[in-house]
Formats: C-alpha cells, sequence, structure tokens
C-alpha cells in the first residue's frame, strides 16, 4: 500500500546520499593537485535499489553498488570528468527535489480535501 510518507522518506534518503556525493566530487576537484591525494566517490545503488519504484531503480542502475565513500588509489582525478559527474549529480538532486515538493503538494491536497 502506498503511503506518502514512506515515499518521503525514500526521498529525504536519496537528497542526503546525492548531498554526500557532490561534497565528495567537489572535493576530488579542490584536490586535483594535491599530492598523494586519493579520489573518492560515493556509489548507492544499495539504497535506491531496495526501493520500489521505477525512478529510484533507473537510478540505482546508473549509480552504483553502495553507498560507501569508494577511494579509488589508481584513477586519475580528471577535472572534465570530476565536472560532468557534478553536473549529473545536481541533475539527480533537481529530481529528487522535485519529488519530495510532488509528495508535500499530495499531502496538502489531502489534508484541504479532508476538511
Amino acid at each position: 500500500m502506498y503511503s506518502p510518507l514512506d515515499s518521503m522518506g525514500k526521498t529525504e534518503l536519496m537528497l542526503d546520499l546525492i548531498s554526500q556525493r557532490q561534497v565528495a566530487l567537489g572535493s576530488n576537484l579542490a584536490n586535483i593537485h594535491t599530492p598523494g591525494y586519493v579520489r573518492k566517490d560515493i556509489n548507492f545503488n544499495e539504497y535506491l535499489g531496495s526501493m520500489n519504484s521505477p525512478l529510484e531503480t533507473k537510478l540505482s542502475q546508473k549509480l552504483g553498488p553502495s553507498a560507501i565513500i569508494e577511494e579509488r588509489y589508481q584513477e586519475e582525478i580528471r577535472p572534465d570528468k570530476e565536472l560532468i559527474e557534478i553536473q549529473n549529480n545536481s541533475l539527480l538532486y533537481t529530481m529528487a527535489a522535485r519529488r519530495m515538493s510532488n509528495i508535500i503538494t499530495e499531502m496538502k491536497t489531502v489534508i484541504n480535501v479532508g476538511k
């Protein structure tokens, strides 16, 4: 059975994970010339894959295995790749924020109809 509160919790998790990934990607870009810096990324397929929504399933297929910071020792930090990933991540955040807005609007409608 659909529950807006369940959906709100899932969307909140998505927003949090996307925010954490944005921080990791920004850190990579900021430390591009730091000797010995190890590239970091956050993947969260494990969390999104457990959600039962077509949007979340599509996101999980694109984003990777788990929501942990992966350190990639042999991977070179390329500014163009980091900027593309930051932009993609920003689009995902926008989609999740719109989803949260729709859930809130839905709840407001139910409250107003119930009066």
